[in-house]
């Protein structure tokens, strides 16, 4: 059974975030790059990071910055950070009051296919909510976790990007549990124009333990992607 190294980073800048990433994608890529010329392989590790960001508007590496709606100025009157980023997806927006949740896994240890990949961390999600009586769901087409998907109500609760290389995945989800959502005013979510955004505070009415839905998703990553957790 795979092992996955859990750690809780605490409220990081995302930059500051994206260096520890980079930082153990490396390390596990040039362990894979090693092992082609050595007869006994070494493992590599898998982790999952936990974080939290101070006001953040990211970029995905295809995305569309006039999907961005305030300028520079703006952004800093308001405090938020902006970033360009090299993972997959349009633009979103990290916070506090959100669980944004880093793996770095190896996928040649697991399944070699980024579809498959990108659905688990879904149905880690879908899992998460139903704990909450909220059920989420796919929309065809827009990666993340939604709610009354084919509705004129139809809005998301989890955004999804990641980065692959040489099957070493690095970024990943952001669950809105106390999110301010009124930050995403200020952009086109994902870069879809007509849907909303929720939380589960606004779905429930009331503010949600951080530490609580931490737990759910573990207990439902192990799940999913059968692994240990240490």
């Amino acid at each position: 059974m795979n092992q996955v190294l859990i750690k809780d980073i605490g409220s990081k800048d995302y930059k500051e975030a994206w260096d520890i990433q980079n930082k153990l994608f490396q390390e596990i890529v040039d362990i894979k790059l090693d092992n082609r010329n050595r007869e006994e392989k070494m493992i590599t590790q898998n982790h999952l990071l936990f974080t939290e960001h101070p006001p953040v508007y990211t970029l995905g590496k295809s995305g569309d910055l006039s999907n961005l709606l305030l300028n520079e100025e703006q952004l800093k009157k308001k405090g938020i950070s902006f970033f360009k980023s090299n993972r997959g997806g349009d633009i979103t927006f990290h916070g506090p009051g959100q669980i944004v949740g880093y793996p770095i896994l190896d996928l040649e240890a697991f399944k070699p296919d980024i579809r498959w990949y990108m659905r688990s961390l879904e149905e880690v999600i879908i899992k998460t909510i139903s704990h909450y009586g909220l059920q989420g769901v796919r929309s065809e087409g827009e990666t993340g976790v939604w709610l009354d998907v084919g509705t004129p109500f139809a809005r998301k609760i989890c955004a999804l990007g990641v980065r692959t290389s040489r099957w070493v995945t690095m970024h990943g989800f952001a669950l809105n549990v106390n999110t301010n959502l009124g930050y995403f005013d200020h952009i086109i979510p994902c870069g879809i124009k007509g849907k909303a955004v929720t939380s589960l505070e606004a779905e429930l009415n009331r503010k949600v333990s951080l530490s609580e839905v931490r737990t759910l998703i573990l207990e439902h990553f192990a799940e999913v992607f059968k692994v240990e957790l240490i």
